[in-house]
């Protein structure tokens, strides 16, 4: 296993340095590590090293880790993969933010599960600019509609947004969807103030966080470069 609490410190200096660079304050940016396919060991290393947020990809995978360290209330579990409408109740029961809600339908599964077990949860809409085939969210022309079905449910609070860009060489050329998603988070409130909550960015993984960074991410997602090459995919 790599070297967990000296890539969390380079990651965090980076984070710093590119905050920075761009006039922010690395207090304005949270890490999330992700721990998709990485075992209970190399969490608690992290969480040694200051982590307490962490994400996870699948619903079935986060089961035995939520479990082994239900003894850590400080830990806040996130959903960052696609979460699919029947796992709902699981994944309201599991998580305390899902970043990847993406359909009205997914809301109100989700709202119904939360109100049966007396819960408040976190949400981020997904946001698809790069019409991947590969991948989740919503269209960006969708994302008002999203908003205004959730602000009539009780147990969801939208904080902000989500999006994954296509994979990039260069991270540079990530920037622009970055861009995309901090715009279209700026004219949401321009019409609807205080409807994304906390405002979150959650954007931005290993290879690109630190262009996230320099478009306005509050949240940033990163597995390989704390936990090293992922063991299956």
């Amino acid at each position: 296993m790599s070297d967990i609490a000296g890539n969390i410190q380079a990651i965090k200096e980076r984070m710093a340095r590119a905050a920075a660079s761009c006039g922010r304050r690395p207090s304005e940016i949270t890490l999330v590590a992700v721990t998709k396919t990485f075992p209970e060991e190399a969490i608690l290393q992290a969480i040694a090293a200051g982590v307490r947020q962490f994400g996870e990809n699948r619903v079935q995978e986060a089961e035995g880790k939520v479990l082994y360290f239900r003894g850590f209330p400080e830990l806040e579990w996130h959903l960052v993969g696609h979460l699919q409408s029947n796992k709902a109740r699981r994944g309201a029961e599991l998580f305390d933010v899902i970043h990847s809600l993406d359909s009205v339908k997914l809301a109100i599964r989700l709202d119904q599960a939360a109100k049966e077990i007396g819960k408040i949860i976190s949400v981020l809409i997904q946001v698809d600019f790069g019409g991947e085939e590969t991948k989740f969210g919503a269209a960006p022309d969708r994302i008002r509609e999203i908003v205004d079905a959730i602000s009539n449910l009780k147990q969801l609070r939208i904080n902000g947004l989500m999006t994954i860009p296509p994979y990039f060489d260069d991270p540079e050329n990530a920037r622009p969807y970055f861009a995309k998603l901090r715009n279209l988070s700026d004219l949401l409130e321009t019409r609807l103030p205080g409807c994304l909550g906390q405002r979150h960015l959650s954007m931005g993984m290993s290879h690109d966080f630190e262009a996230a960074i320099r478009e306005g991410a509050t949240m940033i997602r990163i597995g390989t470069a704390i936990f090293g090459t992922r063991q299956y995919e």
